[in-house]
Parts: C-alpha cells; sequence; structure tokens
C-alpha cells in the first residue's frame, strides 16, 4: 500500500471517527435477529438515501444494496458487513459506555464493522473517482450470518448477481484479521421420541431424555480427523414434560465443523449411522438438516494475490502481522464458488456471542482506514 493511500485512509478515518461513532450508537441499539433485520435494514437504506446513496435498496432476503457504477452487465467486487446479531431480542438493545468501550450485544459481531463499510461507501458516494476502473462495486449490509440464519443474505446476493462477482469482502471479526479459508458446518435437528408415561407406576420404560443424552455421548466419542481440523458441539436440548413424567420426546441441535468438504460429508455418513443405531421398536429417532455453511472450493485463482494485498493494507494500517486464522463468515459462500473472498476485521473488542460484548471505541477510526484503504487498493488487483 502507498504511503500516499495509507495518508488518504487514514486521514478520511479521522475526520468521520466522532460520526461514525454516533452511527454506531444508532445501530448498536436497534434489534436484528437473524432472519429478522427488517427494522436495522430500514435505518441503514433512510441514512444511505439521506447521505447520497438514493440508489440503495432492500432486497428479498432484507439485505440492504448499494451499487455504484454498475451498467447491469459489468464485473463486480462486494464489500459486505452483516446486520444480525445472535440475540433475539425485539426490543432496543441495552448499551452503555465507559473507559473508552462501548458495550452492547452485537456491537463489534458485526454493527461496528457495519459502521466503518457505511462511512465508507458514502465517501465513495461523494467521491466517485475513487470507484476502481472498469468494475462496479456493491456495497451491502447484509442479513442471515449468525447461527440458523444459514448465509441466506449472501446466497440471494449471489443469485441475484451470479458470475458477475469476481472478488468479496467481508468486513468481521477483530483487527488485525485477515481471512481467507471458510469453515463449513453441517447443523441438525436430532429428535427422539417414545411412549413415555408414569415415573413410578411405569418405570423402566425408555427416556426420551436419557437416549438423547446417550446419543451425544456416543457423537462426543466419536473418533474425529486428525489431519484436517474437526470440532463438533452441541448447543441446545430440550425436551420432557414435569419430573414425574418419563419424557416422551427429546431434542438437541447438533454441528460438526471442519475445512474440509470431504470431512464433512464423511462426518454425516457416520454421524447419522450413529444416530440412526438407537432406533428401537420403542424409540423413535430422527434427523432434521437445519442449516449448512460450504467449506472453501480448493484452489482458487487470484485468492493469494488478493490475500496478500489485503494484509499489506492491515499491516500498513494497524503496524500489526495479520492473523489469518480460518473461520466462519458471509465469505464461505464465495469461497465454496470459487470466488476469491477475504474476511477482514475492523474493530478491536472482545467477548463476541455474549451480552458483555465491547469494542474499542478508538479503535473504529482504524477500522475505517482498513475498508477505506482495501477499497482504494483495488486498482491493484
Amino acid at each position: 500500500m502507498s504511503p500516499e493511500l495509507l495518508a488518504y485512509a487514514r486521514a478520511f478515518a479521522h475526520e468521520n471517527h466522532a460520526e461514525a461513532l454516533r452511527l454506531l450508537r444508532t445501530l448498536a441499539r436497534i434489534p436484528a435477529p437473524s432472519q429478522h433485520e427488517e427494522r436495522r435494514a430500514a435505518e441503514i437504506m433512510q441514512w444511505m438515501h439521506k447521505n447520497g446513496m438514493s440508489q440503495a435498496y432492500v432486497d428479498e432476503a432484507t439485505n440492504v444494496v448499494c451499487p455504484f457504477g454498475d451498467d447491469g452487465t459489468c464485473d463486480l467486487v462486494v464489500f459486505a458487513a452483516h446486520t444480525d446479531v445472535v440475540f433475539p431480542d425485539t426490543v432496543e438493545l441495552p448499551l452503555r459506555e465507559e473507559g473508552g468501550r462501548m458495550y452492547a450485544p452485537g456491537v463489534g459481531d458485526d454493527t461496528a464493522n457495519l459502521v466503518a463499510l457505511l462511512m465508507a461507501a458514502r465517501h465513495l458516494a461523494h467521491n466517485p473517482q475513487l470507484m476502481p476502473a472498469e468494475i462496479g462495486v456493491l456495497v451491502v449490509a447484509n442479513s442471515c450470518e449468525e447461527g440458523l440464519g444459514n448465509l441466506r443474505g449472501t446466497k440471494q446476493l449471489f443469485e441475484q448477481y451470479g458470475s458477475r462477482i469476481r472478488r468479496f469482502y467481508s468486513f468481521d471479526l477483530y483487527l488485525p484479521q485477515v481471512i481467507d479459508e471458510a469453515v463449513g458446518s453441517h447443523r441438525w435437528k436430532i429428535e427422539v421420541r417414545t411412549q413415555g408415561g408414569h415415573s413410578y407406576s411405569n418405570f423402566g420404560r425408555p427416556n426420551a431424555i436419557e437416549r438423547l443424552c446417550a446419543i451425544l455421548q456416543a457423537l462426543y466419542a466419536l473418533p474425529l480427523p486428525q489431519d484436517v481440523p474437526c470440532t463438533i458441539n452441541v448447543g441446545r436440548i430440550e425436551g420432557g414434560t414435569t419430573v414425574n413424567a418419563i419424557a416422551a420426546q427429546a431434542k438437541a441441535l447438533f454441528e460438526y465443523r471442519s475445512t474440509s468438504d470431504a470431512v464433512l460429508r464423511d462426518m454425516r455418513h457416520l454421524v447419522r449411522a450413529t444416530v440412526e443405531g438407537f432406533a428401537s421398536e420403542d424409540v423413535e429417532v430422527s434427523m432434521k438438516s437445519v442449516g449448512r455453511r460450504p467449506a472453501t472450493a480448493g484452489h482458487i485463482e487470484g485468492l493469494a494475490e488478493m490475500t496478500e494485498l489485503s494484509r499489506e493494507v492491515m499491516r500498513a494500517v494497524t503496524g500489526e502481522e495479520p492473523v489469518g486464522k480460518a473461520a466462519s463468515t458471509d465469505a464461505n459462500i464465495p469461497l465454496s464458488r470459487g470466488v476469491p473472498a477475504n474476511t477482514l476485521g475492523a474493530v478491536r473488542g472482545a467477548l463476541l456471542h455474549t451480552r458483555d460484548e465491547w469494542v474499542d471505541s478508538a479503535s473504529v477510526e482504524d477500522g475505517m482506514a482498513v475498508v477505506m484503504g482495501i477499497m482504494l487498493a483495488q486498482s491493484e488487483l
């Protein structure tokens, strides 16, 4: 990254830092559970329209999409950050500030990253000469990145724009992360049903909760691949009725993750065989897919060059060596389709996916410089 581009990105970020924090305070309070991001999307589109981006629209997946220089046929580069949070709140989210930190559920994952993107988009709207030559730009505040949203927002983007998307940047997680490898996952609802009965009079009948626990214990005892990362997790269990009734129904949400689609396929067969092995005349078991995230699709032309440029920008802005651990983000979709994609962190903070999540307010300035630096550097690819 040239000293001139770095200076420009830093100047932009410094001049807009205070306004970015005001926007962050507004957006971070708006509830946006996955698949129910309508209120936050409406606020973002209204903000875009007021700030010179009248072309912004909300699509059927509740993505807010703002095209720049798109003639309907040109190649496109996407800059995205997700609007949803992991929490189901439908009332205003709590936000507080102390010690230079801003605390709110979802404030860092992904609202602060989103704000950095929105501020850069406004600057792009006011300075169209900064757009990369001979390629259009899509700035996207996308939906459904978290949990069982199943990346619906990004999937919809690819359904609409398809092969025209040549590069994809997701702003998510923390500085100085630059990620170019996708962690795929399969999510399942495992359910057990039995006749149930009275806890004393019918003692000895199969208990759905006990059988479900035995299934989960067997799944955790499965041998996992040693050459490729693979993890398993049960994230939710529910069932039964009351203390003196043999549970007639119990279910759990279970997932396994890997950077290898081959491992995911193998795990699917292994998990299904294990679960079905617990079925009997008195015990009904079932598995229902509730979500899939694809892993990276082998070698991707142009990905190494894209990642090196991202690392160069991150290094120039932060003075730190970028961190590149694989992750599960919106970039999973393009990476699974052979489209070069990076996920970059644009904030400092901690405790994501907890109600005590926080971001360092000062770091938003560095985050904006990273986003602007990536936009300015597109001419080098």
